[in-house]
């Protein structure tokens, strides 16, 4: 196992060439680029779109190129304001760019014995596990290609995925949408 920084991690990703998949465990994230799109959620005023941009042409890029990527993110009901800003604001430009979002509520994953760390498998063969701290800041990754953990982690992503529903299923079953978050506008279905 090696342990990289975030941005070692970063300058790594990309070189994925069949598939990403992403388990998300954590309620809030603190994350650079989304403090002003998040504080403009919280004020009420819907966030612009373009500082989703970059991870749209990322994931088109890569979805072109033949991979696919997915996640599933773990959510806790009620749902937090990070999180209803991460599926309201967030998501939907992964959707849009072909990534399969899912949402699984804690209730019904506590039953999938998950891991309890965020993680990343990519093209099956390599395991990233995602460290934070207490407030959401991410610290490091420990890269793996060890064959149990990868192992492992893909029968994570499998249960996860089966018991998880795609994420304009969770938002219409739900009824959240810009509107009920103070928006004033309705939330762009992402389908």
């Amino acid at each position: 196992m090696v342990t990289l920084t975030p941005d070692q991690f970063t300058a790594r990703f990309a070189d994925f060439t069949r598939s990403a998949f992403r388990l998300e465990l954590l309620d809030h994230y603190e994350a650079p680029n989304e403090a002003g799109p998040f504080a403009d959620f919280l004020a009420g005023q819907e966030p612009s779109h373009e500082w989703r941009e970059p991870w749209k042409r990322f994931v088109c890029g890569k979805l072109a190129a033949g991979a696919t990527m997915a996640r599933v993110h773990v959510v806790t009901e009620p749902l937090t304001p990070y999180v209803r800003f991460e599926l309201t604001c967030v998501y939907p430009a992964n959707v849009d760019a072909g990534e399969d979002v899912r949402v699984l509520p804690r209730r019904h994953s506590e039953r999938l014995n998950l891991p309890s760390k965020d993680f990343w498998l990519l093209d099956s063969a390599m395991v990233a596990v995602m460290e934070y701290d207490d407030a959401g800041n991410w610290l490091s990754v420990d890269v793996t290609e060890d064959r149990n953990v990868v192992w492992q982690s893909a029968v994570a992503r499998d249960a996860a995925v089966a018991n998880s529903v795609p994420l304009d299923t969770y938002l219409a079953e739900n009824d959240l949408n810009m509107k009920e978050n103070g928006h004033g506008r309705p939330h762009r279905r992402a389908s």
